[in-house]
C-alpha cells in the first residue's frame, strides 16, 4: 500500500512539469532553462534541475506544493483563471514523501520549494514550512533547501523559514511601487515584498549565533516599461542594506491566456547585461552612477559594461598595471578578483613587460585589456595570438 502511494505521488509530481523554469536557484541561471520537446510527455527529470548552489554543485528537485494561485498577476503562467494551467496540489507530507523517495535513490541531493497562494500567503507559507520541517526532522535530511517566501507572511513564519532553509526567496518582480502594480495588482511593493527582505536581514542580525538562511529576490525585466537603472539602483540597496546574496533577472516572455499575452519578449542579451552590471555591484563595490548607462535609463547590450566603462575611462588614461591599487586593476577588463591578486604577487618578482608574462600568471584574455593599460610604462604591443 506504501510503495502505491508513494508512486501515486511520483506520478502527480511528473505532471507538473517544469513548473519551475522561470524561478532560477542556482548560480547558473540560465542554464537551468532547458525547455523539453513539445512531444516528450512529462516525466519526473523536468522536476530536476542540476544547480550551481553555496554549496557546491547538485541535482535539486524544484517544485511547487500548488500551481493553483489567488493573485492575479499579469504576466504570470499560474494566474487564477487561467483555463490552459494543469492545477495540480500537493499536502506536506506527499511532497515530502517525493522529495524523500528522490533523495534516497540518489537522482537529488537537495530541494527547492516554491508554490502559487491558495487561502491566503499565510495558509501557503505553513504548508511550505510543514513540509521542510518534515524533511528535515523526520526524514532527518542535513542537506540543501531553498524555499520560497509568500508576500506578506508573518515574521514568525519567516524566522522558521529561514532556520529550516540553507536560502530563502522573496521576489519583488519590479523595482518600484508603481512597476509592480502594473506586473502584480494583487501584491504590494513595500509591505508584501521590500518588508520581508527587511526582516530576514534583521532576523539574521537579532540571531547571529544561529545557523539562518541567506536571502535572495528576482526582478521580471522588460515587461511594464522598467528601466536598467530602476533595476539596478534596487539591486545596490538590497545588497548594502538586506545584504542580499544575489538578485536573479528573469526575461519576460509573453505567455498565451494572460493580460501580457501580446507584449514583445525581452532580449535575453539585456538579462545578461544586469547579470554582469549586479556582480559589478556586490562583488567589485561599484557605484550606480559608475555603471554606463544610455540616456533612456538602459544599459548597452553590444557591449558589457565593464568594457563600456573603460572606453569611455581608460583609452586616454591606461591604468599602468606595475603600480595600481587592487581596487584599479579590478576596473580592467579581463581583470577578476584571481587575476589583480596574481598581478600583485607577480609584480613582487620583476616586471610585467609583456602580453604574454600576465598569459603565464593566469590572465586568459591579456590581448581584450591591451588598450587599457601600460606595462612598465609602455603600451603593450597588440596581439591576435600569444601561442
Amino acid at each position: 500500500m506504501a510503495r502505491k502511494t508513494v508512486f501515486q505521488t511520483l506520478s502527480k509530481l511528473s505532471q507538473m512539469g517544469d513548473v519551475t523554469l522561470h524561478e532560477p536557484a542556482g548560480d547558473s541561471p540560465q542554464s537551468e532553462r532547458k525547455r523539453r520537446s513539445r512531444k516528450q510527455e512529462f516525466n519526473l527529470n523536468d522536476c530536476i534541475a542540476h544547480l550551481s548552489t553555496p554549496r557546491g554543485p547538485k541535482a535539486v528537485m524544484k517544485s511547487m506544493m500548488t500551481t493553483a494561485c489567488e493573485r492575479n498577476c499579469n504576466y504570470c503562467v499560474f494566474r487564477a483563471g487561467r483555463a490552459k494551467t494543469k492545477r495540480v496540489t500537493f499536502s506536506p507530507d506527499e511532497m515530502a514523501s517525493a522529495f524523500q523517495t528522490l533523495e534516497g535513490s540518489g537522482k537529488v541531493d537537495g530541494l527547492f520549494l516554491s508554490s502559487g497562494i491558495i487561502k491566503g500567503s499565510v495558509t501557503t507559507q505553513d504548508k511550505l514550512i510543514d513540509t521542510a520541517d518534515i524533511i528535515r526532522n523526520k526524514q532527518r535530511y542535513p542537506g540543501y533547501i531553498h524555499l520560497k517566501i509568500m508576500p506578506g507572511i508573518e515574521y514568525d513564519q519567516l524566522y522558521r523559514s529561514m532556520q529550516l532553509a540553507d536560502r530563502v526567496s522573496v521576489n519583488l518582480e519590479a523595482p518600484t511601487s508603481e512597476r509592480l502594480a502594473a506586473l502584480a495588482p494583487k501584491k504590494i511593493f513595500i509591505e508584501e515584498l521590500l518588508r520581508m527582505l527587511q526582516w530576514a536581514e534583521q532576523i539574521r542580525r537579532d540571531h547571529q549565533n544561529e545557523k539562518l538562511a541567506s536571502s535572495v529576490t528576482q526582478f521580471v525585466v522588460g515587461a511594464v516599461g522598467d528601466t536598467d537603472l530602476e533595476l539596478l539602483s534596487m539591486s545596490d540597496k538590497l545588497y548594502s542594506q538586506a545584504n542580499l546574496a544575489r538578485v536573479y533577472y528573469s526575461a519576460f516572455g509573453p505567455v498565451p491566456g494572460t493580460p501580457f499575452e501580446h507584449l514583445p519578449a525581452t532580449e535575453a542579451i539585456r538579462e545578461f547585461r544586469l547579470y554582469q552590471s549586479s556582480f559589478l555591484l556586490r562583488d567589485y563595490r561599484w557605484d550606480v552612477e559608475e555603471l554606463p548607462f544610455l540616456r533612456s535609463g538602459n544599459l548597452r547590450t553590444d557591449v558589457d559594461p565593464k568594457q563600456a566603462w573603460a572606453d569611455e575611462h581608460l583609452l586616454h588614461q591606461p591604468i599602468e598595471v606595475m603600480t595600481a591599487e587592487r581596487e584599479q586593476l579590478l576596473r580592467i577588463p579581463g581583470v577578476g578578483p584571481v587575476g589583480a591578486d596574481a598581478i600583485i604577487r607577480s609584480r613582487r618578482r620583476g616586471a610585467l613587460t609583456e602580453l604574454i608574462h600576465l598569459r603565464r600568471i593566469g590572465i586568459r584574455t591579456p590581448h581584450r585589456l591591451a588598450k587599457y593599460v601600460l606595462l612598465d610604462g609602455k603600451q603593450p604591443v597588440r596581439q591576435l595570438k600569444l601561442f
